[in-house]
């Protein structure tokens, strides 16, 4: 990995029609909260699925939080602070790909809302939103790559989370990815498109009525008899993993990064190590 941006400064608008790009794209990788401190093995696996695919990748250190949590609380003021602190992180780069659909819609489609009316942020936020993906969409749609030679014996079931399907439109993208994975099978739940009640800071305020709606998601979990549970959000995964382990399910909880880059060797979410 480099951690210096490159000095190409495309147009987002013809980047988006190119179709697949070429080779040694400068990518950077918005790690996200939740991976960089719970599951890093997310962000390197995302990390070697993108260079395999031919890209450059370049992780800036200067980045943090994407702001969620306080655009949701109404903290106004501290969200377009982080907004302005992630988009001068993030300029100069070609693509900015997170492993988290909740995170690439904050960037994608918060950040211009958030200062559309600012004559200097606002066409700085629009420019980096028109370079923003969700990883199973980059590599699927705009590197044209589904094989990464992956292979894994298990009945796998897949859970949109509600920030990929609906902001970031990822919906065919990770089951491309994950049928060129020797050995797996991919059953589909009913409601896969339903919430796991997680939604950051809703089920701190809104406790009881988030724990009913991971139950619900989880009886349709266990209704496709699937011994692991994939998605692309680990904010999803972390809490479908605890109510899972809470009720003493067995099915294993993974991002679909891991699999996809045959990073194994950490426990399932929620799993200790032996």
């Amino acid at each position: 990995m480099t951690s210096q941006p490159g000095t190409a400064q495309p147009n987002p608008q013809e980047l988006n029609k190119l179709g697949p790009i070429s080779a040694g794209a400068n990518v950077a990788l918005f790690v996200t909260c939740l991976v960089d401190l719970f599951r890093p093995s997310v962000g390197f696996a995302a990390v070697k699925l993108l260079e395999e695919a031919g890209c450059r990748v370049s992780v800036p250190p200067s980045q943090t939080c994407c702001g969620q949590p306080a655009y949701n609380s109404g903290d106004r003021n501290t969200a377009v602070d982080i907004a302005r602190q992630t988009i001068a992180a993030f300029e100069g780069f070609d693509f900015i790909v997170a492993p988290s659909g909740s995170c690439g819609g904050m960037i994608k489609h918060h950040y211009p809302q958030l200062l559309g009316d600012d004559a200097q942020w606002g066409p700085r936020a629009e420019r980096l939103a028109a370079r923003t993906f969700e990883l199973t969409q980059f590599l699927a749609e705009q590197c044209g790559r589904t094989d990464f030679g992956a292979a894994l014996s298990a009945n796998c079931t897949y859970h949109d989370s509600c920030s990929s399907l609906r902001e970031m439109k990822v919906k065919a993208a990770p089951r491309d990815l994950l049928k060129k994975v020797a050995g797996l099978t991919l059953t589909e739940m009913e409601e896969t498109d339903a919430c796991c009640g997680f939604g950051g800071t809703f089920c701190i305020k809104f406790p009881d009525v988030s724990n009913s709606m991971a139950a619900r998601k989880v009886e349709t979990i266990d209704a496709t008899g699937a011994d692991l549970l994939l998605a692309g959000d680990l904010g999803c995964l972390m809490n479908l993993a605890g109510k899972m382990k809470r009720d003493g399910s067995n099915v294993q909880v993974r991002h679909v990064a891991e699999v996809l880059a045959g990073m194994m060797d950490e426990p399932a979410i929620g799993e200790e190590r032996s």
